[in-house]
C-alpha cells in the first residue's frame, strides 16, 4: 500500500483547500514526509560511520546494489531515489485506512487534486486513522488500518530509504524496492488495482532476476513458496468474495441479520481454509499468522494488490521479456478505457501458466 504524500504538498503551494478536516489531513501528510526528509542522512555516509551496526551496514550495501540493478537490469527510472537513509521510531513508515460497505466488495474512494482517487487513506500517526476508522464503523462499514513499509512519491522526490526496508529479510527489502520504484513508471487516477497490480508483477520479476545474479536457489525457492501461498490465498479469497457478492446482491431479499449471518459464516470459513493452507507454508501468509479475522476490507484490499499480477506478468513474456518494451506496452494499457483494459488484463491473466 502506497501513500503519496509529498504531492500534497505542491497542491497546498498552488491550491486554495478549504475545511479545517481536509487541512489537516494534508498537513499531516506534508509534515511526515517533510519529517523523513529532514531526518535522513545519504546512505554511504551512515554505511562508513563506526557506529553503524555491520548488519545494517550490509542491508544499505545491499540496497544500494538493488537500486544499481534496477536501474540497469530493470529499467526503472531510479533517479536519487534510496540514497538516503532515515530511521523510524516503528516498523512502519504510514498506516492506511480501508473502507468498505457492510454489503459490499467496493472500498471506498478518497479522492484528491491531480492524483485522482484511491481505495485507502494514508496516515503518518496512528490516532487520526482511528479517528476516520471510528466515523467509518459508526456508518456500519468494515475497516481495516495496516502498518505500511513503504511509500511511493511517483518520482516527484527522492524518496528516502529508513529502517522499514532493512528490518526485513533481504530478499524481500529488495522487492520492496522494485515495487517502489515500478511506481515511477506508470501511475492511473482511480485505478489502484491497475497501479499496485502492475507493481507487484515488477517486484516478483524482479526479485528473480535479482536471486539468479546474486546465485542463491534457496532464497529463490523460498520466494517461489511465498508466491504460491499468495496465488493460493488469492484463489480462496476470488472464490469466497464471489459468493458474497452474490449474497450481497440479495439484499432487498434478505433481512439485515439473516444476511450478516450468512456473510459472517463465508468470512469464517475463509478463514479456516487460509489457516489449514498455511500450515503447508514456512512464513505467514498474506494475511498473516492465523488465527484470523476477515472482513469486505480484507479482502478487498488483498484483491487490489493481486488482481491483475499474472497479466502483467504474460505481458512482460510477450514483450519479450525486455523490460522497456513492457513498460510501454503498460503505459498504452493505461490509456484505453476501463472496460478494455479490464478485458485485456483478463485476457492476458488466463494465458500466464507460472511453470512455462
Amino acid at each position: 500500500m502506497k501513500q503519496l504524500s509529498q504531492i500534497y504538498l505542491v497542491l497546498l503551494l498552488f491550491t486554495g483547500l478549504q475545511g479545517c478536516s481536509t487541512f489537516g489531513y494534508y498537513s499531516q501528510a506534508i509534515g511526515g514526509h517533510a519529517s523523513l526528509m529532514m531526518r535522513s542522512q545519504p546512505v554511504e555516509e551512515v554505511i562508513r560511520q563506526p557506529g553503524t551496526p555491520p548488519e545494517l551496514q550490509h542491508k544499505l550495501t545491499t540496497a544500494l546494489a538493488a537500486a544499481a540493478f534496477a536501474r540497469n537490469t530493470l529499467q526503472l527510472p531510479v533517479g536519487g531515489a534510496f540514497s538516503d537513509f532515515v530511521a523510524l521510531e516503528h516498523p512502519w513508515v504510514v498506516v492506511n485506512l480501508v473502507a468498505v460497505p457492510e454489503f459490499s466488495l467496493q472500498p471506498h474512494q478518497w479522492c484528491y487534486p491531480v492524483i485522482g482517487c484511491q481505495a485507502y487513506r494514508g496516515y503518518f500517526d496512528l490516532k487520526p486513522a482511528q479517528t476516520e476508522q471510528a466515523r467509518f464503523q459508526a456508518a456500519g462499514f468494515d475497516t481495516f488500518i495496516g502498518g505500511v513499509t513503504a511509500y511511493s512519491t511517483l518520482g516527484w522526490f527522492d524518496d528516502p530509504l529508513h529502517s522499514g526496508f532493512t528490518a526485513l529479510p533481504e530478499a524481500r527489502m529488495v522487492a520492496l524496492i522494485f515495487h517502489e520504484l515500478a511506481h515511477r513508471v506508470v501511475y492511473l487516477n482511480g485505478d489502484t488495482a491497475f497501479n499496485e497490480s502492475f507493481a507487484t508483477a515488477v517486484e516478483l520479476e524482479g526479485l528473480r532476476l535479482w536471486l539468479e545474479q546474486q546465485q542463491s536457489p534457496e532464497q529463490f525457492d523460498l520466494a517461489l513458496k511465498r508466491l504460491e501461498h499468495r496465488n493460493r490465498t488469492f484463489e480462496l479469497v476470488q472464490a469466497t468474495s464471489e459468493k458474497l457478492r452474490g449474497l450481497y446482491q440479495r439484499h432487498d431479499q434478505i433481512g439485515p441479520g439473516p444476511l450478516r449471518q450468512r456473510k459472517r459464516d463465508l468470512l469464517t470459513e475463509l478463514a479456516g481454509q487460509y489457516e489449514r493452507l498455511s500450515q503447508n507454508y514456512p512464513e505467514p501468509g498474506p494475511f498473516g499468522t492465523p488465527p484470523v479475522q476477515l472482513n469486505n476490507a480484507n479482502l478487498a484490499l488483498f484483491q487490489q494488490y493481486n488482481q491483475y499480477v499474472p497479466g502483467f506478468r504474460q505481458l512482460l513474456r510477450e514483450s519479450g521479456d525486455d523490460f522497456s518494451r513492457f513498460y510501454n506496452a503498460v503505459t498504452d494499457l493505461a490509456a484505453e478505457p476501463a472496460g478494455e483494459r479490464q478485458q485485456t488484463l483478463e485476457s492476458l491473466s488466463q494465458r500466464f501458466n507460472e511453470h512455462l
